[in-house]
């Protein structure tokens, strides 16, 4: 039986309830979905959906530092959005911020996320062999 490790640090934003902000389990590093919060004052970063998404990005990159991995070991990126209509905006900075081969995706838009924030995401990393 495989154990689990919860994956913590301060360069993200702290559980808002019961979960972790990641788990590792052998090769896999499931993070749990980052709205864009600012880790120090955990607060809502911009109204923009542009600085929304690059917070959100940020956030699952610390958490993957934080494991000893880094965000291109991530293998599936799930996106939910307020207004699908800003797609667009997040293959821009997804563009910016991962590498080739790119994650696989899914994206819906849901009617409502945590604190009224524009866009969510969460995360699988594999960082075997």
């Amino acid at each position: 039986m495989s154990k689990k490790i919860e994956i913590n640090t301060s360069d993200a934003p702290s559980a808002i309830g019961a979960y972790s902000q990641a788990v590792k389990v052998r090769d896999f590093i499931f993070i749990s979905g980052q709205i864009p919060l600012n880790p120090k004052t955990m607060q809502v970063v911009g109204d923009s959906i542009k600085d929304q998404i690059s917070q959100v990005l940020k956030n699952i990159n610390s958490i993957a530092m934080a494991s000893d991995a880094n965000i291109n070991d991530c293998i599936k990126i799930t996106v939910y959005l307020t207004d699908l209509d800003c797609f667009q905006d997040v293959n821009i900075a997804m563009g910016s911020f991962f590498k080739k081969p790119y994650p696989a995706r899914a994206a819906v838009e849901v009617s409502k996320l945590p604190k009224d924030v524009k866009i969510e995401m969460d995360a699988i990393l594999y960082v075997g062999d």
